[in-house]
């Protein structure tokens, strides 16, 4: 225990007077502004703070908060947190062709952001080829499209692949996208072991929340454990195989808790197949959660807190582990874009200023701000610009970067991250007794609970419960004031007539070969990324692979609870 138990009574006394007197006459003149006083996911704030509230837990302070980059890591992964390592500014970004996306990342570059995260359109994601008739009216619509390995070769063009951070959503597609940057290395002369990647890969996730999924559940989940028993067999260990993702799991309507617990449930389903395969705890990835920044600033705070002391004592006493990189969690973040409004857009830059300060509170690696624009249109480079220099802004002029956790210690803070440990702890064990995480989606219950959550918030917006300036607050009728980026409508042709040019010159048999290897891999129960490597190179397309993939996997077809 920190706190002495007389000085405790003494300041339990002392708040009992404070309560009868100046807070009283307070109340009596002017009341308070609201009756219930508590965070978007429903923990209570009281009125004040004090020792007493921790003291009622029997808080202690090696146990629950410690040192930064030791257990239990509440206070940041690093032991020197930002004043060794400053966070990178990172931007999600790719539309149209592969050479549209090019200038924008260029653009990026300059801007000063050190880590692009490709945003590949829905076909892409899906496993499509621009061609297909399902892929009609998305070609590079929401992001970049990517038929085959001259997609990507056009897309980072005359950018230094191995000097910057690259990152990426591919989830269901997670291993091909490796094959791609990994061929792409090769044939400029730059060793595999140079490249800094980032892949999500974390297909659990899209079938309780995003979608972009493609195979049954069980063999998408081995298809992402290939991509991660590949990585440390191989030794890439500036590739991080696996983000495992909260950030969607938000997006699609999950409270704080719901994040948390459903991301971990996830995550230990990986770890669970890894170890099957042989893998030792101790020789994972460092781990890495893709999450969001809302704008709730304490509870968002305290989550990244919770996460991580929560993540800690998983790996030491469920898993065994004794390397402190596997312990300490580190975090890439974005803001929170269903907070983004499309009504008086402008007010979307303070989300974004509020969003970046609880990133950089809350210890994260990697920062995000989202362009003002996000609910309307994909973001104008002018917006892009104001979100950069947004977390620049925080990182070399607010000072908050100079000390490590600011925060840590707070009463406030400090009972909001035992609340939300507590509640997620509980939510957990739920999903652990229906079998873990496989079964618990297999059995509808996530994306049930996520439904629940995004209903409840929608509910709350309706009736002014949950106020949004611009939405149900200091609304106005003025006409939208910011000029709209707009893509290239004749990109989908584009697309679709270089990719008949691809075919027409490439090593069919080549291809066709390579493509058997694959499948004879999937068929006996191989590691998939090698046969993928060599399809890459001959310049099979996404949809010839994952077709061969969805002939054994089988594709997955939603089922209604």
């Amino acid at each position: 225990m920190v706190f002495d138990k007389k000085k405790i009574e003494k300041i339990e006394q002392a708040k009992k007077v404070w309560e009868r007197g100046p807070l009283k006459d307070e109340l009596d003149r002017s009341g308070e502004w609201k009756k219930d006083f508590s965070t978007r996911s429903g923990f209570p704030a009281r009125r004040l703070y004090t020792p007493v509230d921790l003291d009622k837990t029997e808080w202690d302070y090696e146990k629950q908060l410690g040192f930064p980059g030791q257990y239990p890591f509440t206070r940041g992964a690093d032991a020197n947190m930002y004043r060794s390592n400053l966070f990178k500014i990172r931007s999600y970004g790719g539309f149209g062709t592969g050479k549209t996306t090019n200038e924008r990342y260029r653009y990026l570059l300059e801007q000063g952001v050190r880590e692009i995260s490709v945003a590949m359109d829905l076909p892409t994601q899906l496993g499509y080829d621009c061609d297909n008739p399902l892929s009609r009216g998305e070609v590079g619509k929401i992001g970049v499209a990517i038929n085959s390995l001259l997609d990507v070769e056009e897309i980072f063009d005359g950018i230094p692949v191995d000097e910057i951070s690259i990152a990426t959503t591919a989830n269901a597609i997670g291993p091909i996208f490796l094959a791609w940057m990994l061929a792409l290395a090769e044939k400029r002369g730059i060793s595999a072991e140079k490249l800094k990647i980032n892949i999500q890969n974390d297909v659990l996730k899209e079938f309780i929340a995003r979608g972009t999924y493609i195979f049954e559940i069980r063999p998408s989940l081995r298809f992402s454990c290939d991509l991660v028993e590949y990585c440390i067999k191989r030794g890439l260990a500036n590739v991080s195989p696996i983000n495992y993702c909260e950030y969607h799991i938000r997006e699609a309507g999950a409270d704080v808790v719901q994040g948390i617990s459903f991301c971990l449930a996830n995550a230990v389903a990986y770890m669970d197949e890894l170890i099957r395969r042989g893998i030792k705890v101790n020789d994972f990835p460092r781990p890495w959660i893709n999450i969001t920044a809302g704008t709730d600033f304490f509870e968002e705070i305290c989550k990244f807190r919770a996460f991580r002391r929560i993540w800690a004592r998983m790996m030491k006493e469920r898993f065994g582990a004794t390397n402190p990189a596997i312990m300490g969690l580190s975090f890439r973040c974005g803001a929170q874009g269903s907070l983004y409004t499309a009504q008086q857009p402008l007010n979307n830059i303070v989300r974004g200023a509020l969003s970046a300060l609880v990133q950089v509170l809350g210890g994260a690696q990697a920062v995000e701000v989202h362009g003002y624009d996000e609910a309307l249109a994909i973001p104008s480079p002018e917006s892009l610009r104001v979100a950069v220099r947004t977390g620049q802004i925080v990182a070399y002029e607010s000072g908050i970067v100079d000390t490590i956790d600011p925060l840590g210690g707070s009463y406030y803070v400090e009972a909001l991250t035992d609340a939300i440990e507590g509640r997620v702890r509980n939510e957990f064990e739920k999903v652990e007794t229906m079998g873990g995480a496989v079964a618990a989606i297999e059995q509808g219950y996530m994306s049930a609970e996520i439904g629940k959550s995004a209903y409840r918030q929608l509910k709350e917006m309706e009736t002014g419960e949950r106020k949004t300036v611009g939405v149900n607050l200091f609304k106005t009728d003025d006409p939208l004031s910011i000029k709209l980026f707009r893509t290239d409508p004749g990109v989908e042709q584009g697309q679709v007539e270089k990719l008949r040019k691809l075919r027409s010159e490439r090593d069919d048999g080549r291809v066709e070969s390579t493509l058997q290897e694959v499948r004879k891999a999937a068929i006996d129960g191989l590691n998939l990324v090698p046969p993928i490597l060599e399809s890459v190179r001959a310049y099979a397309t996404v949809g010839e692979i994952c077709n061969v993939l969805r002939n054994i996997f089988k594709e997955y077809v939603a089922v209604q609870y």
